[in-house]
């Protein structure tokens, strides 16, 4: 069974992965049939974060090639385009900065009553 997944790649803590068409049998990063694009998780400022060949894609799951859940939520991210992204990303930040700030007036009300 052909599989479309991620094989990972760079060095340690600084990831980078390739996105292939494998045997499913395969280990994770071993032999594969074709490499279809690249994924860069810590890519900042100009670099390119996801390109991906749709037009191979597209042939490949027409074999009956099967996505990984990573995958499938890639191809949606670059159909969104760069810009969606960013902004889901964002708005990730601000509510974890929201919790933070939160988290932090409980604990300064608590020790104020402690007091």
């Amino acid at each position: 069974m052909l599989t479309i997944r991620l094989s990972r790649g760079g060095a340690k803590k600084r990831p980078f992965y390739s996105v292939v068409v494998a045997d499913s049998r395969n280990p994770r990063d071993g032999r594969f049939i074709e490499h279809v694009g690249f994924f860069n998780p810590i890519a900042k400022g100009g670099e390119v974060r996801l390109k991906l060949n749709d037009e191979r894609l597209s042939y490949w799951v027409s074999t009956g090639a099967t996505l990984s859940p990573r995958v499938s939520t890639l191809l949606e991210e670059n159909a969104a385009g760069p810009e969606a992204v960013a902004a889901a990303k964002e708005r990730k930040k601000s509510k974890l900065q929201a919790k933070k700030a939160a988290k932090k007036a409980k604990e300064a009300a608590a020790t104020t009553e402690a007091e």
